[in-house]
């Protein structure tokens, strides 16, 4: 509730770049940080900042381009705060994601990349022009991502994590 006002904020400077806007209507909720694009499917968490209503817009928003999507709901998992937290589509069929999430059946038609317990904030990655940065101070999930080929770039990112932020709340993609 307390970021609606980003919207009026960010639109101008979208419109100079898309021609076609789609927006979430009231009571409908939705932060990006709970939608994961994987290829032509979308996977979006509700959350406490995401809501039914704000998927089912999106949803329907999505489809008319053609794309599917799922709900995944992780209002009760106090681990995340949004669905990207616990989750990367990385392509090739490939899925980093956390313990937390290892056994949903939203994400079995992935090779899933897990991260250990004890490192499950890197799961917030991103995979951009072949490369995939990562948040600094993982080792093991570093090394596991190289070890599989991965061009990994290491990023520092700590401040952010501080207020529960990552890499991919740093990233605008369209």
């Amino acid at each position: 509730m307390v970021r609606r006002g980003e919207v009026a904020l960010i639109a101008p400077a979208i419109s100079e770049l898309r021609s076609e806007i789609r927006q979430i209507e009231f009571p409908g909720t939705l932060d990006g940080g709970d939608i994961c694009q994987a290829g032509a499917h979308f996977f979006i968490g509700l959350s406490e900042r995401t809501n039914q209503d704000g998927a089912t817009q999106l949803s329907t928003h999505l489809a008319e381009f053609g794309y599917t999507s799922s709900v995944v709901d992780i209002r009760n998992n106090d681990e995340l705060l949004h669905l990207k937290s616990g989750l990367t589509f990385l392509g090739d069929g490939r899925m980093v994601i956390c313990e937390c999430l290892k056994d949903s059946e939203s994400f079995k038609a992935f090779e899933l990349i897990q991260a250990s317990q004890s490192e499950g904030y890197p799961c917030n990655c991103l995979a951009i022009n072949g490369r995939v940065l990562v948040a600094a101070g993982f080792p093991g999930f570093k090394q596991k991502l190289d070890q599989l080929g991965y061009l990994t770039m290491e990023l520092e990112v700590s401040e952010f994590r501080k207020m529960d932020g990552g890499l991919s709340c740093l990233s605008l993609r369209f």
